[in-house]
């Protein structure tokens, strides 16, 4: 499974999604592994630029954000990618989701 993370200092989920200039990439197979970081060029001051991110995930499963709105939110559906609201430090916004993925999957 591909994770996704929008993070302004590569420490934190602490951005919303169509302010998510800075893209942290993960792998997860039983071991969460870094793959690698990607930027985007976001204007500061438009709207509307979750579907550029979107778009840089494409490869991605999950992808991580503080919010989004609603027009990403199809746009994530329409490229089968789950979009996640949470925020804190990365790694435990990882194992939050990946510790209710193993849960769900021992049901």
């Amino acid at each position: 499974m591909r994770l996704a993370v929008v993070s302004s200092d590569g420490k934190n989920v602490d951005l919303h999604l169509g302010r998510g200039n800075s893209i942290y990439v993960y792998d997860y197979d039983g071991e969460l592994t870094f793959v690698e970081n990607r930027n985007l060029e976001i204007a500061e001051d438009s709207k509307h630029q979750g579907g550029k991110v979107i778009k840089a995930c494409e490869d991605c499963d999950v992808l991580f954000c503080v919010q989004y709105g609603f027009k990403s939110k199809i746009k994530a559906e329409d490229a089968n990618i789950k979009l996640v609201m949470d925020e804190g430090p990365i790694d435990e916004v990882l194992q939050r989701y990946i510790d209710h993925v193993e849960f769900m999957k021992s049901l």
